[in-house]
C-alpha cells in the first residue's frame, strides 16, 4: 500500500466514525512509514479519538519530530501536543498559520491554542481570519465565540456561537457552552432552552443535564426541570450523586432557588472548564 492509498482509507474509516479500524489500518502500516509525519499524526488523531491520549501524544510528538512541512500535519500535530501542555505546540502552530494563511484550518488552531494560553487580542485575529476565509465552518463560528468569552466580551461570543448552532443544531457541546455564556449575559430564558436542547443531545453529560434542569427550573419548567435531574441522575457516576441531590433540593425549593444556585455555585465554574477544552 503506498502512502496516498494508505491515507486516503484512513481518511475514509475516519469519516464514517469508524476510528478504530482507522487506527488499526494506521498501525499496521506504520512501520513502513516510519518517516512519514502525515501517518504519526493521523494515527495521533484516531488513538486520541479512541481515548488513548498518552499514546496520541507520542504520535502528535514523533510527527512533528520529523519536521513535517505540511501546515495540516503542522497544526494538527501541533494542536495535538498543546493538549498536554507541550512548549513545541506554540511553534508548529504559528509555523503553520505562517506557512499557510490562507487555509482556515491553520488559522482557527493557532487562534484557539493563544486564546487558551490568554493572549486575546492575536487569537482573535487569527480567529476573524479564519471566519473570513470560511464562515460556513461551524467549528471556527465555535473557537471565535469561546476566543470572545475567554477575554470577558459575552455578548459577542453568544453572537459568535449562536452562529455556530445556527451552523450545526445538532452539536450538543456547543449548545451546552453557547446557554451557559447566555446566562453569563444574564439571558436566562433563552440559556434554558439552549441548555435543554444541549443535554438533550449529550445524554451521557451528567453535569450538562442538572444545568438544564437547573435552567429549567429557575424558568418554572417544573416538569422539565425534573425530567432532567433524573436523566443526570440515571448516568450519574460516583462523585456526582451529592450535586444531583443539591440540584433537586434547590429545584424543590422553588424557582428563585434554583436561579440562585445555578448562578451562584455551577454556571462561572462549567463554563471556564469548557472553555479550556481544546479542539
Amino acid at each position: 500500500m503506498d502512502l496516498e492509498t494508505l491515507m486516503e482509507r484512513a481518511l475514509s474509516l475516519a469519516d464514517d466514525g469508524d476510528w478504530v479500524t482507522a487506527a488499526e489500518v494506521l498501525r499496521e502500516q506504520l512501520a513502513d512509514f516510519a518517516d512519514e509525519a502525515s501517518v504519526h499524526c493521523a494515527l495521533g488523531v484516531a488513538e486520541r479519538e479512541l481515548g488513548n491520549d498518552g499514546i496520541a501524544y507520542e504520535c502528535f510528538k514523533k510527527a512533528l519530530g520529523l519536521q513535517p512541512e505540511d501546515p495540516a500535519v503542522l497544526a494538527t500535530a501541533g494542536n495535538g501536543v498543546a493538549a498536554f501542555d507541550d512548549p513545541a505546540a506554540m511553534e508548529a502552530l504559528k509555523s503553520a498559520a505562517v506557512l499557510a494563511p490562507d487555509l482556515p484550518l491553520t488559522r482557527m488552531l493557532y487562534g484557539a491554542y493563544l486564546a487558551r494560553e490568554g493572549f486575546h487580542d492575536w487569537a482573535l485575529e487569527q480567529l476573524e481570519a479564519a471566519r473570513r476565509l470560511d464562515p460556513t465552518d461551524s467549528q471556527i463560528a465555535y473557537e471565535l465565540g469561546v476566543a470572545f468569552a475567554l477575554a470577558g466580551q459575552m455578548g459577542r461570543a453568544a453572537d459568535s456561537l449562536g452562529e455556530a448552532v445556527r451552523l450545526d443544531p445538532l452539536d450538543g457541546w456547543t449548545r451546552v457552552v453557547y446557554g451557559l455564556v447566555l446566562l453569563e449575559d444574564d439571558r436566562l430564558d433563552e440559556a434554558a432552552g439552549e441548555l435543554l436542547e444541549g443535554a438533550r443531545l449529550r445524554p451521557e453529560d451528567v453535569e450538562g443535564q442538572l444545568l438544564a434542569a437547573l435552567a429549567a427550573g429557575a424558568t418554572g419548567l417544573d416538569g422539565i426541570a425534573y425530567e432532567m435531574l433524573e436523566r443526570g441522575r440515571v448516568h450519574a457516576v460516583e462523585g456526582d450523586a451529592e450535586l444531583v441531590d443539591s440540584a433537586e433540593q434547590q429545584i424543590d425549593a422553588g424557582p428563585e432557588a434554583a436561579a440562585s444556585f445555578l448562578e451562584d455555585d455551577m454556571q462561572s465554574e462549567a463554563l471556564r472548564v469548557r472553555l479550556k477544552e481544546r479542539p
